[in-house]
């Protein structure tokens, strides 16, 4: 059995853990634990009542179960981060104690995805320390002290079994700090979209006269509205799917989504995807390419492609990773300017997409699924996965 320290709540964005702990649960049971929230959560973040309320223990399928672990207000003050990490710890300890009693299974292993050093949750378990984000630069954006998120990674790298990360770049990172870690990047899930050349055109979003550009994702400081405003200034349609943090630059964000042909849908679930990207011919990763987002693995760019799309991303480490794969190079645009990004935005729009176009796009994306990266981290937990072939870059 795993437990699974998720950096993000099992019922909010289908994210990284999310895809990851669904798959590993195909191998072993899993417990996967969402980040910690107290009482005031819900009054706080009305978005996440849903997910929050409830019993603290919950099964998901067969093999898998959440668990939200409660916690005092102001978990992550200082000095009161220790104590919420201590009942993390214990909440975890004893829903796996039920869970190995109801399973008559073991903890073999615990999966660290989370800032906080929670390594050692069960003793004995084996521990793999993964990391999906470079937290310490995304420290002011989280709203979190770097100092104590680099303290974390340093105890977590000394003491982990396993090391893994999400990027090229935090493999460098790491490999600074004495450990050389596993690449796990991120992947898709080429099913979700077997079914978009026939998914319903989604009645918030019109039909449009020309190709649409479009962007999939959480609309807040990782992005550069300045690359979104100049698609849409050069005349083309550009579809928004995903919610906008409202401290982003809000005037400047009614300003975009209030031109004619810039149509925002708001947040959708995973299961809506194939709808809204099935309106689009290009997918966007418009990503700022500073030290958080460089270090970073855009789940978006796969996704558009296993959509069948197009891609245009800023110049990113893992975009240029993609494109050292047989095929990558002219599947994923990758551009460092303003400029450049535009041209290489209506570049695609103009492109035919042929049935052969749309294959390869999408045999590209299936190489990198969701059941090749847990089968990776599996190994890394001495879990014997379904074999597969592991390709690795060209270049």
């Amino acid at each position: 059995m795993i437990v699974y320290f998720g950096g993000s709540a099992y019922e909010g964005v289908t994210g990284t853990d999310r895809q990851l702990a669904d798959r590993l649960s195909a191998m072993v049971p899993v417990l996967y634990v969402d980040p910690p929230v107290s009482v005031t959560t819900p009054l706080l973040h009305p978005h996440l009542a849903d997910s929050v309320r409830g019993a603290a223990l919950r099964r998901r399928s067969p093999a898998l179960w959440r668990l939200c672990p409660r916690v005092l207000p102001g978990a992550y003050r200082p000095g009161l981060h220790h104590t919420t990490n201590a009942l993390v710890r214990r909440a975890a300890r004893r829903a796996a104690r039920r869970m190995a009693a109801e399973l008559d299974e073991r903890v073999s292993a615990v999966v660290v995805a989370a800032g906080a050093d929670l390594l050692d949750a069960v003793p004995g378990a084996r521990t793999l320390y993964y990391a999906t984000d470079d937290l310490v630069a995304g420290a002011e954006l989280l709203g979190l002290p770097p100092r104590r998120l680099a303290a974390a990674r340093e105890r977590m790298l000394a003491r982990a079994d396993e090391v893994a990360v999400v990027s090229p770049l935090l493999r460098e990172l790491f490999r600074a700090h004495g450990r050389d870690p596993a690449l796990v990047p991120n992947g898709c899930a080429p099913e979700a979209y077997a079914g978009i050349d026939t998914a319903p055109w989604p009645a918030d979003v019109p039909r449009f006269d020309r190709p649409a550009a479009g962007f999939a994702g959480h609309i807040n400081a990782r992005i550069d509205l300045g690359l979104l405003e100049a698609v849409a200034a050069a005349g083309h349609p550009l579809v928004l799917v995903g919610p906008h943090d409202p401290g982003y630059q809000p005037a400047r964000f009614r300003a975009l989504t209030a031109l004619p042909d810039v149509h925002w849908t708001g947040r959708k679930g995973f299961g809506e995807m194939p709808s809204y990207l099935s309106t689009i011919q290009v997918g966007l990763t418009p990503y700022r390419t500073d030290a958080f987002n460089r270090a970073s693995f855009p789940i978006k760019t796969l996704d558009y492609l296993a959509a069948g799309r197009a891609v245009v991303s800023t110049d990113l480490p893992a975009t240029e990773w993609l494109r050292g794969f047989s095929g990558g190079a002219d599947l994923v645009r990758s551009e460092a300017t303003v400029d450049g990004f535009v041209r290489a935005v209506e570049a695609e729009l103009a492109v035919e997409r042929t049935p052969k176009l749309t294959a390869r796009r999408r045999e590209f994306a299936a190489r990198h699924d969701w059941g090749q990266r847990a089968r990776a981290l599996a190994r890394l937990l001495d879990i014997d996965p379904v074999p597969a072939r592991q390709e690795e870059p060209a270049s």
